[in-house]
């Protein structure tokens, strides 16, 4: 019989379960953005508790594809854009990284306009000055802050995303339906239907998380001077697979819990009283308030401006990464900024781009619904090249992606890319 004095204690096995998230669990709640939130808001609205099966359907598909991006950096030692343009011709690194920029600066305009608009809702005044305010911190601390310390802050940020499940315990939920819905998917051929699948799951699996998670990697791996990566080193591989395994399925695991969250809540409020139409995350928040009351509309405001400035930098710093890597620039949140101007250069014009937005007429809150769309639409194709490059030895050496995983990546893939076959194929015909 084992002993139990030879057991280690609890609070010695969380600590070392805590001190294997990092990259995985800020990539998965920065999936949680104020556009993500919008988009849930949407769905949740328009379809109540018809899409809360998305979450228990995507979730192994989107774990399978971010630990196969977090073992890419670890294993090469390079982000996504640095293998391609080492190991794949030129003509598919510069449309692919040009489709995440795009994409990645319109996302930006959307989440720091949402943090604007919802620190007006609690405080007044003007919305532009908050964003502005908002975006020159955010970019001030990857800028200032070495990244072994500003990871430590963005791990301590994910706890604003738990003012989402909050908020579900203050309303009241019919639960039968609610689990009905989460179990039972209802589909629907239809361009509203699929419209709003492809964006639910556009949010969730992101080229942006792709190419964050796997440059993070890289960074964590620099942080610790000794390591190098694993291809050069397999005799670290085993911890390290491992680390990055629970890290990134509970990181998963947590966005779309609070993603299911999300959709539950506005479900319950806004859709079962009939507002089927809202456009932002700030909507929806304040139509909570004649609803479920002022503590959920704070709870669910709050976490819009937590969210954002977890989001940004991922954002940020994924299009960053990803332009640098593809013109061989050095790189690096653990470099100063004299040290790679250029990186920096790149983070700070996304940012400044992004808060341009708001002021030239074009409103990307707005289009926070279509930016999902778009991220479902690129999404395919960017895994495929993905996958490709987990079973390809010039990248991988000889820890290739392991065949189960390579197969659940290929089926998210291929789930991807028939939703966005399935929305060009019924688009105009209601």
């Amino acid at each position: 019989m084992p002993d139990p004095a030879a057991r280690p204690p609890a609070a010695t096995r969380s600590a070392s379960i805590l001190g294997k998230l990092g990259p995985g669990l800020v990539t998965g709640a920065s999936d949680d953005d104020p556009s993500g939130i919008a988009t849930y808001s949407q769905v949740g609205a328009q379809f109540g508790y018809g899409m809360l099966w998305t979450m228990l359907f995507s979730y192994p598909l989107m774990a399978a594809i971010q630990e196969i991006s977090g073992r890419l950096g670890r294993v090469s030692g390079r982000g996504v854009a640095g293998n391609l343009r080492r190991y794949y011709p030129r003509a598919l690194l510069y449309p692919v990284v040009a489709l995440l920029v795009i994409a990645n600066i319109l996302n930006l305009g959307a989440d720091i306009a949402a943090m604007g608009s919802a620190v007006k809702l609690i405080a007044g005044g003007p919305a532009l000055v908050y964003s502005l305010l908002l975006a020159l911190i955010s970019l001030g601390l990857q800028i200032w802050i070495p990244y072994a310390r500003y990871s430590q802050v963005l791990k301590w940020m994910t706890l604003s995303l738990f003012a989402y499940v909050a908020t579900a315990f203050v309303v009241r939920v019919p639960w039968a339906q609610a689990l009905q819905g989460t179990f039972v998917p209802s589909l629907s051929w239809n361009a509203a239907y699929l419209t709003g699948l492809l964006a639910v799951l556009g949010t969730t699996i992101s080229p942006y998380l792709f190419f964050w998670q796997a440059s993070a990697e890289v960074e964590e791996m620099k942080a610790t001077h000794h390591d190098r990566p694993l291809r050069l080193a397999p005799n670290e591989a085993a911890s390290q697979l491992n680390r990055i395994h629970v890290d990134t399925f509970v990181g998963m695991a947590f966005s779309n819990l609070v993603a299911f969250f999300i959709i539950l809540t506005v479900a319950a409020t806004l859709h079962a009283n009939g507002t089927t139409e809202i456009q932002t995350a700030s909507d929806a928040a304040e139509a909570l308030r004649p609803l479920a009351g002022n503590f959920a509309f704070l709870l669910f405001t709050f976490g819009i401006v937590g969210t954002g400035m977890l989001a940004v930098p991922v954002l940020a710093g994924s299009a960053a990464y990803a332009v640098s890597e593809m013109m061989h620039w050095k790189t690096g949140l653990d470099r100063k900024l004299g040290k790679a101007r250029r990186f920096y250069g790149v983070l700070a014009a996304a940012t400044v781009v992004g808060l341009a937005l708001n002021l030239i007429g074009i409103d990307p809150i707005k289009a926070l619904f279509w930016s999902a769309v778009i991220n479902g639409i690129v999404a395919g194709p960017v895994m495929v090249v993905m996958l490709h490059m987990a079973s390809n030895p010039r990248v991988m050496g000889d820890l290739p992606v392991p065949p189960w995983l390579r197969r659940t990546g290929w089926v998210a893939a291929i789930v991807m890319l028939a939703c966005a076959a399935g929305l060009f194929a019924t688009w105009g015909h209601g």
